[in-house]
């Protein structure tokens, strides 16, 4: 029985290093797809950003068909989708967030926590950036549920906080709105997502100065 035994704990012990081999090529996978995202959408020009969307597409799609179990390239596929609707812009942009809404849907089905609720945190902001109905499938208070499970999830993270805080400008909740890009502005820097953090601290800088114009003297009572 020895022999036998053996033999099988090896081949546990091979099963379980390729695991961890796939894990290691899936994560090397997603962070040149995450920094792709980040060229494409801080870095290029209006005009090549489409093409080169479609192109990272793409290259999601084949890594969701090679890791059917895995959330990160749905994910990931989700959120180009929904960037190339708000590229595009319009009517035509509706089957896009569509796409992306079942996608992001079925990472969360396979794992809600994978990238720290980087699901919910897109699939919240699709939920406040469509329209409603009966153009489209647009609901705030889905938005909301949906952007604080990201934050239950990661609460100090740059993303969820900036998404919600995006989100409760477009609610005129702009106290609320203030506090959330407060923490995500004192977020822990990525280290390996340079250009998106640089991006987003710019977005950030942005909505703080739309906040204090639109609110005035509201904001400024609430920060005394």
């Amino acid at each position: 029985m020895k022999p036998m035994l053996s033999l099988l704990a090896l081949g546990a012990t091979l099963a379980a290093a390729s695991a961890l081999a796939n894990d290691a090529d899936l994560d090397r996978a997603i962070l040149e797809v995450q920094n792709q995202w980040a060229h494409i959408n801080y870095e290029l020009p209006s005009s090549q950003k489409i093409d080169a969307f479609e192109a990272l597409e793409k290259q999601e799609a084949g890594l969701a068909q090679h890791y059917p179990d895995r959330a990160e390239p749905l994910i990931w596929r989700g959120i180009t989708l929904s960037s190339m609707a708000g590229v595009k812009g319009g009517l035509g942009a509706l089957g896009l967030a569509k796409q992306a809404r079942s996608q992001l849907e079925a990472a969360i089905k396979l794992d809600p926590k994978a990238l720290q609720g980087s699901a919910e945190t897109s699939l919240g902001t699709l939920y406040y950036k469509v329209p409603g109905w009966p153009i489209g499938f647009g609901n705030d208070d889905k938005a909301e549920a949906y952007l604080k499970q990201a934050l239950q999830i990661n609460p100090s993270g740059i993303d969820p906080n900036y998404f919600y805080a995006d989100f409760l400008f477009d609610q005129h909740r702009y106290p609320e709105a203030m506090q959330a890009l407060e923490r995500a502005q004192a977020a822990t820097p990525r280290p390996n997502r340079p250009i998106a953090d640089k991006g987003r601290h710019h977005e950030i800088d942005k909505l703080m100065a739309e906040i204090r114009e639109k609110a005035g003297d509201t904001m400024k009572s609430a920060e005394r």
